[in-house]
């Protein structure tokens, strides 16, 4: 069930039903400490103190999208928080645990921003590659010819481009068991980093990398933004870090950024995202902040890849959600 924060509508016929919104149309309370040193990143501008239209605040296009996934049997989890009210915009089946792939990498470099804030990991310690199993699913370290990588550069691998092989140096270097604490540690009672990322999966390994709920995936990147995760310094590192993520190809397609060069965006966008892709699994969850608002979003979806067409009305899904945020945020 998804219900969003509008007054227009009280029933559907589908899977998916649209609720009502208390807030539309009162007045913006003033603005938290957090959103300031948000504007402050996207070069101190003052978000308009009007609210957009009711139409444009709707989310109706992602919740029929996201209707139709779910009729055809998809499993949609989503959550959109806004970031200043504190108040959730969005939210459908969040609570639910379902595979995350290559998101589960988030909680895996709070734990390694946190070490080396500590001091138990030293940033510029070089690894070798010849340490870590070998691993082709997604990545560049595997076509580079350098053999060895200090761990910092490791973490801005993870973070940008997915690889494989450095997730799996960085999880070898911290061990689960600490990355599972550290999710513990935030709070996440239904996010777990299980496994390294492998080529292929036997009997004897676990099924997913990892798993998590679009609430919990929201609430991790609100924290990140909002200085929460561990520490500022933590929090700022990791938010850096995923702020050089390539891949805008799901929702954050709406926000024409450069995949290779966002962290300063000239119209005042503050974006940072992390995707997760695996057979029948995609998932995204980030910030996006404009000058009329921000907001903490995470979307997944299973469903059964049996075509291209199946693929991409998931993927469509995706950016239909995308356009309605940057309308929410602008």
């Amino acid at each position: 069930m998804i219900a969003a924060d509008t007054a227009s509508q009280t029933t559907r016929r589908s899977r998916i039903r649209l609720e009502g919104t208390a807030l539309m149309g009162t007045p913006p309370e003033p603005l938290k400490d957090p959103a300031s040193q948000r504007e402050s990143r996207r070069g101190g501008k003052r978000r308009l103190p009007r609210r957009a239209a009711a139409g444009r605040r709707s989310f109706t296009s992602t919740l029929k999208a996201l209707d139709q996934l779910a009729t055809a049997g998809a499993r949609v989890s989503v959550r959109i928080t806004d970031l200043d009210r504190g108040h959730v915009v969005l939210a459908g089946d969040d609570h639910l645990t379902l595979p995350v792939a290559g998101l589960g990498v988030v909680p895996l470099l709070i734990e390694v921003a946190a070490g080396i804030e500590a001091g138990t990991l030293d940033p510029l310690e070089i690894i070798d590659r010849e340490d870590v199993g070998p691993v082709a699913t997604v990545g560049i370290w595997q076509h580079l010819k350098a053999p060895a990588l200090p761990l910092v550069d490791l973490a801005v691998l993870a973070a940008s481009t997915g690889d494989a092989l450095a997730s799996n140096a960085l999880i070898a270097k911290v061990g689960l068991e600490a990355v599972r604490a550290r999710i513990e540690q935030l709070g996440m009672t239904r996010t777990a980093l299980i496994d390294a990322f492998r080529d292929e999966r036997g009997p004897d390994d676990a099924p997913q990398v990892a798993v998590g709920s679009a609430g919990e995936l929201a609430e991790v990147f609100a924290a990140l933004v909002n200085s929460q995760a561990v520490s500022p310094a933590v929090s700022a590192q990791v938010a850096e870090w995923l702020s050089l993520n390539h891949d805008l190809s799901l929702v954050a397609s709406a926000t024409g950024l450069d995949p290779f060069a966002h962290e300063n965006d000239e119209h005042g966008l503050l974006f940072i995202n992390k995707t997760g892709r695996d057979a029948g699994v995609r998932v995204e969850a980030g910030v996006l902040a404009g000058p009329r608002a921000g907001v903490a979003y995470a979307l997944i979806v299973c469903f059964d890849d049996l075509s291209i067409m199946h693929r991409s009305r998931a993927h469509e899904a995706f950016r239909t959600l995308g356009l309605d945020l940057m309308e929410y945020v602008f």
